[in-house]
């Protein structure tokens, strides 16, 4: 997969002004919540 140079620093400092921003406003632990929410579920195998 192959992404534009532009396009992926764009977002990688959208990602990480938003993590600076919510880390900053005491919110990053919601954010940590909601992606533990929407992750798909997997099985995990423990022996």
């Amino acid at each position: 997969m192959k992404i534009p140079r532009h396009k992926l620093i764009t977002k990688l400092l959208v990602w990480l002004t938003a993590e600076i921003l919510l880390n900053f406003l005491g919110l990053d632990d919601l954010a940590d919540y909601s992606e533990f929410v929407y992750e798909r579920p997997t099985l995990t195998f423990i022996s």
